[in-house]
């Protein structure tokens, strides 16, 4: 089923899931991962679930996705589910827009790479299970103001499992607060993972489509002080074109790659300071124990790191987003 819509979940405690038993299943029993326990919000909204079940065929409580959200309290504290009823059993659902940056709003001015998101999520505690996420706007070459943000998350402690993010430039705004992506495909062709948030993505497909060279990521931590960082880890790097691992979008910018495969369209360099080479020194760019043609250290830019065990651990555990209190195993 494909949802052709834009919608902002504001203040809400939310879980999307792809109707099936499996699914169903999931949402029954809260299961923290590192067993330390949940923090309290956490378990409250927990016991007292409401589920609601969205399908276009009017067999569900609503018809699309734009009802059931505005249908939630917007200063809720309790977890609703949202089942999204598939148009056929090999076939997830799939949440589709096609903004850009330099759409005209109301106001008469562009609307911007933040408000161009399919879906813009503001929520704490958002999870996404088996869900594609879409923005459908092509990026041209030399062409100025056409990203289109498939997926925003500003909320924080925020997790999506088996989800799919399409889209050209900036795919994926991992925006600000703690988040996972685990066994997610994640596909788009400039700065495709971009923002602030503090990230762990496990597991994790990142195809590149761009027809020249690029960047996979833009993180932008831009203080010393600033919780802020992604970390990639047991993850694949594939696609076209050639691409760096990442920019330096802020002057502290930082990611790291452990466990991962790369493929030859992975450039020597590595790693890109965006021109300012002020970064240089700032910047945290580190490799763990990667394989495949692109994961070849020669070559790289000298301010790129080859992390050991030591440096490389804070980094490869949910400790890296304070999972152990939040982040619910499917």
């Amino acid at each position: 089923m494909a949802v052709k819509t834009r919608f902002q979940v504001i203040m809400m405690m939310i879980t999307v899931f792809l109707l099936s038993s499996l699914c169903i299943a999931l949402g029954t029993k809260l299961k923290v991962v590192g067993g330390s326990g949940p923090d309290l919000r956490l378990r409250d909204a927990e016991s007292n679930k409401v589920r609601i079940t969205v399908s276009q065929d009017g067999a569900g409580d609503f018809k699309t996705v734009t009802e059931a959200v505005n249908s939630i309290p917007q200063w809720n504290n309790r977890r609703f589910i949202l089942y999204i009823a598939p148009g056929d059993a090999s076939d997830p659902p799939t949440i589709t827009g096609n903004d850009t940056a330099s759409i005209v709003g109301r106001n008469g001015k562009p609307i911007g790479t933040f408000q161009s998101a399919t879906v813009a999520v503001d929520a704490n505690y958002f999870l996404a299970i088996n869900i594609k996420f879409e923005n459908t706007a092509a990026h041209w070459i030399g062409r100025r103001g056409e990203q289109g943000v498939a997926l925003r998350i500003s909320g924080t402690k925020a997790a999506f499992y088996n989800c799919t993010f399409y889209g050209a430039q900036d795919t994926l705004y991992d925006h600000k607060g703690l988040h996972y992506f685990n066994n997610c495909l994640i596909q788009g062709s400039v700065d495709f993972i971009f923002g602030s948030g503090r990230s762990l993505y496990e597991n994790c497909y990142l195809n590149s489509t761009t027809r020249k060279v690029a960047s996979i990521t833009a993180q932008k931590r831009t203080n010393s002080s600033m919780e802020s960082g992604f970390s990639f880890k047991n993850c694949t790097v594939t696609g076209s074109g050639q691409v760096f691992l990442g920019r330096a979008w802020g002057e502290y910018s930082t990611v790291v790659f452990s466990y991962t495969f790369m493929d030859k369209i992975v450039l020597s360099q590595g790693w890109s300071d965006w021109g300012d080479q002020k970064r240089d020194l700032r910047v945290y760019y580190g490799e763990y124990k990667c394989s495949g043609p692109g994961a070849n250290l020669t070559g790289r830019v000298p301010w790129a790191r080859m992390l050991t065990d030591e440096e490389a651990k804070p980094f490869t555990g949910i400790q890296f987003i304070e999972g152990d209190s939040w982040l619910i195993s499917p």
